[in-house]
């Protein structure tokens, strides 16, 4: 069976990829997370090193007090005459009429350039390609009503001024939702894929060709040349992929996918993640080779002690920098400051297996912290500290809840923690949630649990929207100090209530 192990897993959707040498680079939307656009490195395609975010300063991306699922959609990276491309989708800018946004570099680690935006081109999922002649040609998903449908018009690099009227291309085999377009230039053909189907369950990757951008797009025989969709694989939702050519003249494609679990209609707790496949041309078509590649297991675990001037590029704000809000601790750890993060002062990281725990300490310095996992501000289970009580809540939509409080010993400095952990099976095999998640603190020796969660409620199914799950620790009032924040996969831990 082909694997099911994503290459980057966790919350990292709609993957573009390109190579350089012997590198592969690879990029992701970001949504509401800031800094913008992760990026990673590969020499082999199947293990990746996150080098970077290309969207790290307010020049280039606005901070917002926007919604979940708004934010940086589907950005493509490309290589072209020694520079690195991305360009991509600003959904929060759309409202004023602002296009897509164009930024490039010398290197893809950063820093990125200030973005030209490309006049008149409302819409999302933006890619560009360069033609034999060296003139770049951006194609996207339009929101014009009055030019609706997959578009591509040539531009200006230097302005993002277009250099003609946009053309529709083709539109897809007839299922909703189609999006996502990439277009390459391969043998002499111009190749147009697109993801069908919507990102659900129905999800699909389709191409079609013509000979020139002026010409009827031919769709290809085999398509949907990349779906599950009404297959029982434990891996769903595929599509939105892009072509690579590797260093040996043959192919592969990276795509998006979920890994639900539990009860129907099942629950994927992590978000979209990034897929491989291998790519066979045959009789001028692409045809997705699914055992190609193995992808190995790989622990994430980790500890930071934020002892670096820099924070690593994993840590992330809702909407904010966490360089507005965060500093260096006097004598070490991470300062984080409610105030001048306006009520966001959250630096937060993503969820990437299926089994972890997070544990942290603060300091809370007369003010007040939370651990938490969430999905967005009105799905997420957490654990408040104010150095006194610890005291565990959780919010489902409407619903705010206390579960308990719990007093350490006076003078200490509690652990807190929260734990994914496997869910119960019953009788018949069959388990009522996808994962249970643990809230408990500790002094010591001494472990004090809250319970445990289902899971079910801070998954897309139930919460909605294009994220997944995230960690991390909010200052809600004053400044706390964290002394540590470690991640450890798979984690054998029970605590005693």
């Amino acid at each position: 069976m082909a694997t099911t192990e994503p290459i980057i897993p966790g919350f990292h959707p709609d993957p573009s990829a390109c190579r350089v040498g012997d590198t592969y680079y690879l990029i992701n939307s970001s949504f509401e997370y800031l800094p913008g656009i992760p990026v990673h490195a590969s020499t082999d395609l199947v293990t990746w090193t996150l080098i970077g975010n290309a969207l790290t300063r307010d020049s280039q991306i606005a901070e917002n007090d926007g919604y979940a699922s708004a934010g940086i959609f589907a950005p493509t990276i490309r290589h072209h005459d020694g520079q690195f491309w991305i360009i991509g989708t600003n959904v929060n800018e759309i409202p004023l009429g602002r296009g897509h946004l164009l930024i490039h570099a010398d290197d893809p680690a950063g820093p990125w350039s200030d973005p030209v935006h490309i006049a008149g081109a409302v819409g999302i999922d933006p890619d560009i390609v360069w033609d034999d002649e060296g003139v770049a040609h951006v194609t996207w998903h339009s929101l014009n009503p009055a030019q609706p449908g997959i578009l591509s018009a040539p531009v200006d690099t230097a302005t993002g001024a277009m250099l003609g009227a946009p053309r529709q291309l083709w539109q897809g085999t007839g299922l909703s939702a189609p999006e996502g377009p990439h277009l390459y230039r391969v043998n002499g053909w111009w190749y147009l894929l697109l993801a069908e189907g919507g990102t659900e369950r129905g999800h699909t990757a389709t191409i079609a060709r013509a000979r020139s951008l002026d010409e009827p797009f031919e769709s290809a025989p085999n398509n949907p040349f990349l779906t599950h969709r009404s297959l029982a694989h434990p891996v769903q939702n595929v599509g939105h992929a892009d072509l690579i050519e590797l260093a040996d003249g043959s192919w592969a494609a990276v795509h998006l996918g979920v890994r639900p679990v539990g009860p129907s209609p099942g629950f994927h707790l992590n978000g979209r993640e990034s897929f491989l496949v291998g790519i066979e041309w045959v009789d001028g078509w692409p045809v997705a080779d699914e055992d190609r590649f193995v992808v190995p297991a790989v622990d994430r675990s980790f500890d930071d002690r934020f002892d670096s001037p820099e924070l690593h590029p994993r840590w992330l704000g809702i909407g904010r920098f966490p360089a507005t809000f965060t500093r260096p601790g006097p004598n070490g750890g991470l300062v984080v400051d409610a105030d001048a993060g306006e009520g966001r002062a959250l630096i937060v990281a993503r969820a990437a297996d299926s089994e972890w725990a997070v544990e942290t300490t603060f300091a809370a310095d007369g003010g007040e912290g939370r651990l938490l996992l969430r999905i967005d501000d009105f799905h997420w289970y957490g654990l408040t500290y104010d150095g006194h009580t610890v005291e565990a809540s959780v919010t489902i939509g409407p619903i705010v809840h206390v579960l308990g409080q719990w007093n350490p010993p006076a003078g200490a400095v509690p652990t807190l923690r929260l734990a994914a952990k496997a869910p119960r099976p019953l009788p018949h095999g069959i388990s009522l949630e996808p994962d249970l998640i643990e809230l408990s603190a500790s002094v010591g020796d001494t472990a004090y649990s809250f319970g445990e969660l289902d899971g079910r409620y801070l998954s897309t199914e139930v919460a909605g929207g294009f994220t997944g799950r995230v960690f991390g620790v909010q200052a809600l009032r004053g400044q706390i100090h964290i002394h540590h924040l470690s991640y450890t996969t798979a984690p054998d831990y029970h605590a005693t209530t």
